[in-house]
């Protein structure tokens, strides 16, 4: 046996591993999962715009590029926040703070995938659907994490609304217009975003505080921060049963709102009581009430693009 074979063939595997790290690290700074929310609130929309089954064609030119519009906006968060990123426990493994992507590539990668999500989108669905990803891409890194995140423990009320363009690209994909519909979808959004959002920073206020990010949890007492979540929770629920009307719906839509409605409003009191009663860390619970604010989200559009094949 050639005594030289397990020396080449090591430095081989070594530079696959290396690769498939750097592959996966570019893969990280996109947020895959952040990506998906943001998918769920966009083919919905185009379901109900089309009043039924939108091109499947428009649906997927649609999704790409709101894949690389998403991506983009992550990639640039990402660079911007990693210093952040290495003091919290929660996003110290990212590939920035890894160093398994350097800043100066994740840059160009962010740039790239911005240019190719606004001529994708232009070119195979419309301009003006380009333009909002755009617009929203460019609200996400300088109004948010750029102005707002570091500044104000109401970053992630303004700073949520880049989250809440997709209803309105998927829109504007079908229809190449705006209306009221979509912006009520705009609206559940903007509203919800707040009680989800400051769930998971109960969960991580230690990160956040030794961070220095003025997260609501890190600058509020729990009761106060509970209240507030309570106030958006209701809010959230008044709004998904605006859209009933306006888009003219059927059956379906306003009774998962309803019910969908009173388990978000039922998991945000219960965080209130718990809060209330002087519970802290792990015992507030915190996490039940991000868990199924996701679920929640996705119930309400996945309803309201179902709701007119029923019709």
């Amino acid at each position: 046996m050639d005594a030289s074979a397990p020396t080449t063939a090591a430095p081989a595997v070594a530079e696959s591993v290396r690769w498939r790290d750097v592959v996966s690290g570019y893969v990280g700074l996109t947020k895959p999962r952040i990506i998906e929310l943001l998918l769920v609130t966009t083919v919905p929309a185009m379901f109900l715009a089309a009043g039924g089954v939108p091109p499947l064609l428009l649906v997927l030119a649609t999704m790409v590029g709101g894949c690389f519009a998403a991506a983009s906006a992550n990639v640039f968060n990402c660079v911007l926040d990693r210093d952040i990123d290495e003091r919290m426990r929660r996003t110290r493994r990212r590939p920035l703070p890894r160093h398994t992507v350097g800043p100066r590539a994740a840059t160009v990668f962010g740039v790239v995938l911005g240019i190719a999500a606004t001529l994708w989108l232009g070119l195979f669905v419309n301009w003006l659907s380009a333009a909002l990803a755009l617009g929203a891409n460019a609200f996400y890194v300088f109004v948010y994490t750029i102005w707002l995140k570091r500044r104000t423990s109401q970053n992630i009320v303004w700073g949520g609304i880049a989250g809440c363009f997709p209803p309105l690209i998927g829109w504007t994909a079908v229809t190449g217009s705006v209306g009221l519909a979509p912006f009520i979808l705009f609206a559940i959004v903007f509203f919800w975003t707040p009680p989800h959002t400051w769930a998971l920073a109960f969960r991580y206020r230690e990160d956040y505080a030794a961070a220095e990010v003025p997260m609501l949890p890190v600058v509020m007492a729990a009761p106060a921060v509970a209240v507030r979540i309570l106030v958006y929770s209701v809010l959230t629920v008044a709004t998904s049963l605006a859209l009933w009307p306006v888009a003219g719906t059927g059956w379906l839509y306003p009774t998962v709102a309803v019910l969908a409605g009173a388990a978000l409003l039922w998991e945000s009191w219960q965080l209130l009581r718990r809060a209330t009663a002087g519970l802290l860390g792990s015992e507030l619970r915190p996490m039940r009430l991000f868990h199924w604010s996701n679920s929640y989200l996705a119930l309400i559009f996945v309803a309201a693009a179902v709701d007119p094949l029923l019709r």
